[in-house]
């Protein structure tokens, strides 16, 4: 089942449109990859959804019906930019943003105490938010987000101003999430974290819907006919005297040669594990950071 749906989104700002017939759907229980480049209407999109902004035409579907402000609170979204109160308390803050989802106070609490000594925060609960670093920050910004227990939650680059432990903490709290059947919306800049974390891709530029899928079928779709070879600290291979090859890129510690066909593959792997000291060899796949980039560009069009 789709938890979101939208269908021939528009929205424009005077004569720039920034959302344009956009149309995907997200499945439930799934990590969702939202990107694009600066300016392809992402938060545009993101906005819509949590009705800040209306779109000019289309629909957008939560569980098959049109968002109300009580299907709201069954959205968490933490926003690329802070939206909390520096100069409120910690504690105070956390069970605002509870009691604004419609949590009573005892469950508002109790929820507050776990995520703040879950998330190393419990001794800050009476600071100000300003007194806080920003990854301490980030991290009660998206306390806020999952407090009411969220059906889906909107992540706009969550991982900003987070150490490489809180991150991975973070990342661990989403797995969970997501294990327990939550669905959530992961929008960033960084590749490598959308190929550890997502199942689905969305890829948006200038408004348009220009990929979207399943992650491993959209890395499968712009698999190439190549394969990396790993030598040893003095291997060296001489890729003249193959026919099959078309050409090969030198990259840290391997090669990645491109063929010219399928059918070469076998015997010219087969003759340079033979002939050369080969510590390793794998069969080539683009990495999505690749694949945005000659997408948007349009290279594969």
């Amino acid at each position: 089942m789709n938890i979101l749906e939208l269908s021939g989104v528009n929205k424009s700002y005077g004569s720039f449109r920034a959302v344009d017939s956009l149309s995907f759907k997200m499945e439930k229980g799934t990590v969702f990859g939202l990107l694009g480049p600066n300016g392809a209407g992402k938060t545009t999109t993101i906005r819509m959804i949590m009705t800040i902004i209306l779109p000019d035409s289309g629909d957008i579907l939560l569980n098959g019906e049109k968002i109300t402000m009580d299907s709201l609170n069954t959205i968490g979204y933490l926003p690329e930019e802070r939206g909390l109160y520096p100069k409120m308390k910690v504690l105070d803050i956390l069970m605002f943003f509870a009691r604004l989802k419609g949590i009573d106070k005892e469950t508002a609490l109790k929820r507050t105490d776990y995520w703040l000594k879950r998330l190393e925060l419990e001794n800050w609960r009476m600071n100000k938010l300003q007194d806080l670093s920003k990854g301490m920050q980030q991290k009660i910004q998206f306390i806020a987000t999952i407090i009411n227990d969220p059906e889906l939650i909107i992540l706009d680059e969550p991982f900003t101003g987070l150490d490489p432990i809180n991150t991975r903490t973070i990342k661990d709290i989403i797995t969970e999430m997501k294990n327990r059947g939550k669905s959530i919306i992961f929008s960033t800049h960084i590749m490598e974290q959308v190929e550890k974390m997502c199942d689905h891709i969305l890829l948006i530029n200038k408004g348009r819907n220009i990929l979207d899928g399943r992650l491993r079928e959209v890395k499968r779709r712009f698999r190439e006919n190549a394969f990396r070879v790993y030598l040893d600290e003095h291997g060296e291979i001489d890729f003249s005297s193959y026919g099959g090859v078309d050409h090969v890129k030198k990259k840290d510690g391997y090669l990645e040669v491109f063929l010219k066909n399928d059918e070469e593959i076998g015997e010219i792997l087969s003759d340079i594990v033979k002939r050369h000291p080969v510590t390793r060899f794998e069969m080539y796949e683009p990495s999505l950071n690749d694949i945005f980039i000659n997408v948007v560009e349009g290279k594969n069009e």
